[in-house]
């Protein structure tokens, strides 16, 4: 039989649709993100949650080397101790890695580790998502990696979540960095933008955040919290000391009103940083998917969000809507 044959070309789409059913049902019986796709210019985009959780220690081993080998690169003359490189590894059971390879080698080449930390809101138990350690390779900076590290991960949680809203942390020293969380997510306080207010939920999550999370960016006890401006004083002293940096090396933004705001802000020689804290929401996903994604890399997102959509939103209404025919393994709960 010749490839062009009709029932041959039939037979090959009914072998592919099964294969991604097969796909499908894994991920849909998945409680925790393990996700994997290729982005535009040759990268692959790996998502892993909470992988101390679930994945064996052999895998979990490979991902930490992984990470180690773009840390190194970045940090030749040092070393961190603290979040997902403490020897002990309890980070790993609430982390949510992104690590970013070099289609063609393999090499891992960037990577973001994001921390989730409980928190309590309005008396009601909730996570605060910390944006964490990001880290690039030297020879592949300013190439448009930006909208990856800080936002993709941030976007399928909120997506995952059913699309309501998840409040966000993030601690630095850089320009770059307060300005891009500022303009990416919303509320975002402190900002150099007058507008935006400390509100009562800021103060409430920064002070559990300072509290009971110091260790997940490395702050020690000694550090102190300035309430009103939302200043980390002598922030490098809990693993972080290899990060601190002088105004003149961190990176700056485009925008000089974000350069502003942390020179006037920060004591630089003390070692200060900024606890930024906002939320991502439909507002700051669409300024996302419209501003920052680039347009090639577009389809490929929006058909992994659909797909997380399907599995929070559409198949929950179709089972309620059916509770009388048996779906399975496709049921959200184990009986």
């Amino acid at each position: 039989m010749q490839k062009s044959d009709p029932v041959s070309r039939a037979a090959l789409a009914i072998e592919r649709i099964s294969g991604l059913w097969t796909v499908w049902i894994g991920a849909l019986r998945q409680r925790r993100l393990d996700l994997s796709f290729r982005a535009a210019d040759g990268i692959r985009i790996r998502i892993v949650e909470r992988p101390a959780e679930w994945m064996p220690q052999a895998a979990i081993q490979g991902i930490v080397d992984d990470i180690r080998v773009v840390a190194a690169r970045t940090l030749p003359a040092g070393s961190l101790d603290y979040g997902i490189f403490k020897a002990d590894g309890q980070q790993l059971s609430r982390a949510i890695l992104t690590i970013l390879y070099e289609e063609a080698s393999g090499r891992p080449i960037a990577f973001n580790a994001l921390a989730v930390l409980d928190v309590a809101m309005h008396g009601r138990p909730t996570h605060v998502i910390h944006l964490g350690l990001v880290m690039v390779d030297p020879d592949i900076r300013g190439q448009g990696l930006s909208w990856i590290l800080y936002g993709l991960t941030c976007l399928i949680l909120f997506v995952r979540n059913q699309f309501r809203p998840l409040w966000l942390s993030n601690v630095t020293q850089a320009p770059a960095v307060v300005g891009m969380v500022s303009e990416t997510f919303s509320d975002v306080f402190p900002s150099p933008d007058p507008a935006i207010r400390r509100s009562f939920e800021h103060l409430l999550l920064a002070r559990q955040i300072m509290a009971r999370h110091r260790a997940a960016f490395g702050v020690g006890e000694e550090a102190g919290f300035d309430e009103e401006r939302f200043v980390i004083r002598n922030a490098y002293t809990g693993g972080s000391d290899h990060l601190k940096k002088t105004f003149t090396v961190a990176a700056k933004h485009r925008h000089e009103e974000f350069n502003e705001f942390c020179a006037r802000g920060l004591d630089y020689s003390r070692g200060d940083d900024f606890l930024q804290i906002g939320r991502i929401d439909l507002p700051a996903s669409r300024r996302y998917l419209l501003h920052s994604v680039p347009r090639r890399s577009l389809p490929g997102l929006l058909a992994t969000l659909g797909f997380l959509a399907m599995q929070r939103v559409a198949f929950p209404v179709l089972y309620w809507f059916t509770p009388d025919k048996p779906w399975g393994v496709l049921r959200p709960w184990e009986r």
